[in-house]
C-alpha cells in the first residue's frame, strides 16, 4: 500500500511540475462600478443617510482553480496519512518479541544479581578467615605444647580442629577465585541492568508513543542509581576502606530488594503487554 501511495505521489508531482512551468496565473477581474460611479453613490448615500456597503464578492470574477492547486490537493489526499500519524515502523522492537525482551531479561538479571551477591559474600568470608585463623592459632599456642604421652587436652583438640577447618575453608574459597568472579559479574550486571532499564521505556514509547510514569518506572530509575553508587565504591574498597565496603554492601542489598519488588510490580504490566501486542 505504501508503494502505491509513493507511485501516485510521484506521478502527481511530475504533473504538478509540468503544469507550473506552463501555467500563467491571472488576477481576479473586478466587475463592479467604476470610481466615478462609486463617488456618486457615496455622495447620495451620505446625504440620504443610507449606510455605505463594500462591494459584494459577486463583483469579482475569480478564475477557476489552477491545475497546480488541484494536483497539490490530490497529492495531499492520496498521501499515507495513517502511516505518518502512527510514527515509524520499529518492526520486531515494536511487536511482542521486542516487548517481552525487557521482562525476560530483567527476570534473568534478578537471579544474576543474587548470584553476584553470593560471590561477594564468599570473597568477604575469605578475607575474614585470615584474622580468625590468627586468633585461633594464638589461642592454640597459649594452651602449651601437646603432651606426647597423654595426647592433646580437649581444649587443644578443639582449637586444633577449628584451625584445620578454617584452613580447609580458606583453601576451597581461594580456589574458587570469588574476588575475580564477583568483580566480573558485578561489572556485567551494572552494564546489562542499565542497558535493559533504558530499553524498557524506549520499547514502551515505540509501542504507545508515550511513557506511563508510576512506581515501576521510578523504582527502575532508582535501581540504576543504586548500581552506579555501588560501583563508585570499588576504588575505595580496593584500597582497604571498610566504610566503602560497608556502603557497597548496603547499596547492593537495597538494590536487590528493590529489584525483587520490581519483578512483582512488573507482572501486571507484562500481562497488558501480552494482551495488546502481536507476534512477532
Amino acid at each position: 500500500m505504501n508503494l502505491i501511495h509513493r507511485s501516485l505521489t510521484t506521478v502527481l508531482l511530475a504533473l504538478l511540475y509540468s503544469q507550473i512551468t506552463s501555467y500563467t496565473p491571472s488576477l481576479p477581474r473586478y466587475k463592479g462600478p467604476t470610481r466615478l460611479s462609486r463617488v456618486a453613490t457615496s455622495s447620495t448615500q451620505r446625504f440620504s443617510g443610507l449606510p455605505s456597503s463594500a462591494p459584494s464578492p459577486a463583483a469579482f470574477d475569480f478564475p477557476p482553480p489552477s491545475p497546480p492547486a488541484t494536483l497539490v490537493t490530490l497529492a495531499i489526499a492520496l498521501s499515507p496519512t495513517e502511516a505518518i500519524a502512527a510514527g515509524p515502523d520499529w518492526g520486531l522492537f515494536e511487536g511482542k518479541t521486542g516487548s517481552l525482551l525487557h521482562p525476560f531479561s530483567m527476570a534473568c538479571l534478578f537471579g544474576f544479581s543474587v548470584y553476584t551477591g553470593l560471590l561477594g559474600f564468599k570473597w568477604r568470608r575469605q578475607r575474614e578467615i585470615g584474622p580468625e585463623l590468627k586468633d585461633l592459632e594464638s589461642a592454640l599456642k597459649s594452651l602449651g605444647p601437646v603432651d606426647p604421652e597423654s595426647g592433646p587436652t580437649p581444649s587443644q583438640a578443639s582449637a586444633a580442629s577449628a584451625v584445620a577447618a578454617l584452613k580447609s575453608e580458606r583453601s576451597v574459597l581461594s580456589s574458587e577465585k570469588n574476588n575475580q568472579r564477583h568483580f566480573s559479574s558485578g561489572s556485567l550486571l551494572a552494564f546489562l541492568g542499565t542497558f535493559f532499564a533504558i530499553e524498557g521505556p524506549l520499547n514502551t514509547y515505540a509501542r504507545a508513543g508515550k511513557l506511563f510514569p508510576g512506581p515501576h518506572l521510578y523504582a527502575g530509575a532508582a535501581l540504576v542509581v543504586l548500581w552506579a553508587g555501588a560501583a563508585a565504591c570499588v576504588p575505595g574498597m580496593q584500597k582497604g576502606n571498610d566504610t566503602a565496603r560497608s556502603l557497597h554492601i548496603g547499596l547492593n542489598g537495597v538494590a536487590t530488594g528493590l529489584f525483587g519488588w520490581q519483578v512483582v510490580t512488573g507482572w501486571p504490566i507484562l500481562l497488558k503487554v501480552w494482551e495488546k501486542t502481536q507476534w512477532p
